[in-house]
């Protein structure tokens, strides 16, 4: 029989209503034997924590054109946002949860690529051992005072084979259905996503998990991150299953970067309609819930005010969140894609262009990196050229002085951008921002300044953003705690908490960061070592944090 659920520990624990009201939590509170019992502790970025609870923060407001520039340091409090507009933290199933082998669960394609030999440092076998240690995790979302959790369901532990059986030790579904991690067995089957078949098992699987976790989800993701799936898994090759035509950098047995990365993304795009479909037919009325997709955006800059970077740069856009916007908005992929992939590029019937167009009730957006972009045409000329030569583009990560080189720059305006481009093309569909952190070492200070100057810029670029009339919806900080990283394994660090992986215990630490966020989230003012430390590094640097426009 299934272990006791989070949504039950989490009433059993009494958490403030508001915070765990599904009516306004975007990421589902249902998780049975998925999170582990490790003790966490607070980073840095639990200064978020101070955030969420309400607690002023300082921040400093940036200008346009990828520059920061100092100006008046600001108070940000929690009330500048709607009583809706909610304040999360993420995590997923394989990075968190442990437990790799119990009751019945089997590989998926991360169990298989941790175990390969890559490059990365470490598996997910353990990971957190949240699967064990859920309760006391779910004590330090009430201590901090979250008002939500994004997590996800391990397809591969709740329907160990793919399709047929419910695994009857399994757990409860956590909102993203799929997050990287597609059951072993059916990428050896039929290779996963290049087959039309994986459309028919994913929505079966779906449906067991409306059916059975609808009446207590209220937000469901389908898939996270689905274009950087196709082009990190089928592409490029870094990361499950490993497909890619051969390379010097990677050494992938099989695949092929020409076709698959399109065809991929092609079956993820129909998978997501089919069980959008299905919820909207048979469970949303009675449920009450809503649906939507997950991307991974860059900020993508010019490199220089020539017509051709600047139309290199709306190609990036394009064929980045065009990829997938474009067919749910308007039912098929944009021009330009297929301008230059030309019949590598999969057709819709007129059928699925009508069931994946309006297939979301809001979009799930995640925001790291930001590059600048130059005019390539030479890419177009070679015959076998993959989907990153089809944009015809060279690119350049954009970095901040302020920002040290293993971590990610800040650059809230290019967020904004990101933000208005969306609402222009795409009509202003609502937007939870799923993902966004600060990376740093994993072993370094829990005194995480760098992490809470982060989350300061982008949740004060968020005021603009919700001024300037987009229609965003809330934000969630990756992560909640310390994990088993898909790039980078044990070796980075984007949690709110430390997870102390030589511990038997998982022994968890609260962060600066993690101080910082419970106190905006809870109102409180910000009169600590923190605020003071935040503020001399605020007047003392040019380059940083919040965003005007």
């Amino acid at each position: 029989m299934l272990k006791p659920d989070l949504w039950t520990c989490i009433t059993a624990v009494q958490a403030p209503r508001h915070v765990w009201n599904l009516g306004e939590v975007v990421v589902a509170v249902e998780a049975r034997e998925i999170l582990t019992h490790s003790l966490r502790q607070p980073k840095l970025s639990d200064m978020i924590s101070d955030f969420l609870k309400g607690k002023p923060m300082i921040t400093k407001q940036t200008q346009k054109n990828a520059r920061l520039f100092p100006s008046t340091a600001h108070t940000l409090h929690r009330d500048e946002f709607a009583p809706d507009f909610v304040f999360g933290a993420s995590t997923s199933a394989y990075q968190v949860e442990g437990a790799a082998n119990e009751d019945g669960r089997k590989p998926s394609t991360w169990d298989t690529f941790a175990h390969s030999g890559n490059k990365y440092v470490g598996d997910g076998d353990v990971a957190c051992d949240q699967y064990h240690r859920y309760k006391e995790d779910v004590q330090l979302m009430v201590d901090m005072g979250l008002e939500a959790y994004r997590f996800s369901i391990s397809w591969s532990r709740l329907i160990p084979d793919g399709r047929g059986l419910v695994n009857p030790k399994g757990i409860q579904p956590h909102v993203t259905l799929l997050h990287f991690d597609i059951p072993q067995i059916l990428e050896d089957e039929y290779e996963g996503w290049l087959s039309r078949s994986v459309v028919q098992d994913f929505t079966a699987y779906a449906d067991v998990c409306f059916r059975e976790f609808g009446d207590r989800v209220k937000h469901w993701t389908t898939v996270n991150e689905a274009n950087a799936y196709a082009i990190f898994g089928y592409d490029v090759g870094i990361s499950p299953p490993q497909r890619c035509s051969p390379s010097s950098l990677v050494n992938c047995s099989k695949g092929n970067s020409s076709t698959e990365p399109y065809l991929a993304a092609h079956h993820m795009l129909l998978a997501h309609a089919s069980a959008a479909r299905l919820y909207r037919k048979k469970y949303q009325a009675i449920q009450r819930g809503v649906i939507g997709l997950n991307i991974i955006s860059f900020g993508y800059v010019p490199k220089t005010n020539s017509t051709d970077d600047v139309r290199a740069a709306q190609r990036a856009r394009d064929f980045n969140i065009g990829w997938f916007l474009d067919p749910i908005t308007f039912g098929d992929y944009p021009d330009i894609m297929r301008k230059n992939a030309g019949s590598r590029l999969p057709y819709f019937t007129k059928k699925e262009s009508n069931m994946i167009r309006n297939s979301i009730d809001f979009l799930g957006l995640n925001f790291y990196f930001s590059f600048y972009v130059k005019n390539n045409p030479g890419n177009l000329q070679n015959e076998d050229r993959d989907f990153i030569a089809d944009i015809a583009m060279e690119s350049e990560r954009i970095l901040r002085e302020d920002t040290a080189p293993d971590e990610v720059p800040i650059t809230p305006d290019i967020f904004l951008g990101v933000l208005d481009s969306i609402k222009k093309a795409y009509g202003n569909i609502p937007i939870y921002i799923h993902e966004n952190g600060q990376k740093t070492p994993h072993n370094s200070s829990l005194e995480d300044l760098s992490r809470v100057k982060f989350l300061q810029a982008y949740i004060g670029s968020l005021v603009d953003a919700l001024r300037s009339g987009s229609n965003v919806k809330g934000y969630f900080v990756w992560s909640f705690m310390d994990a088993y990283e898909l790039v980078g394994g044990y070796e980075q660090s984007y949690g709110l908490y430390y997870v102390d992986m030589n511990d038997p215990n998982l022994r968890r630490q609260p962060k600066l960061s993690a101080e910082w966020y419970s106190n905006f989230l809870k109102r409180k003012p910000l009169d600590s070592k923190i605020t003071k430390e935040i503020a001399k590094n605020v007047l003392s640097h040019d380059t940083l944090l919040h965003n005007t426009t």
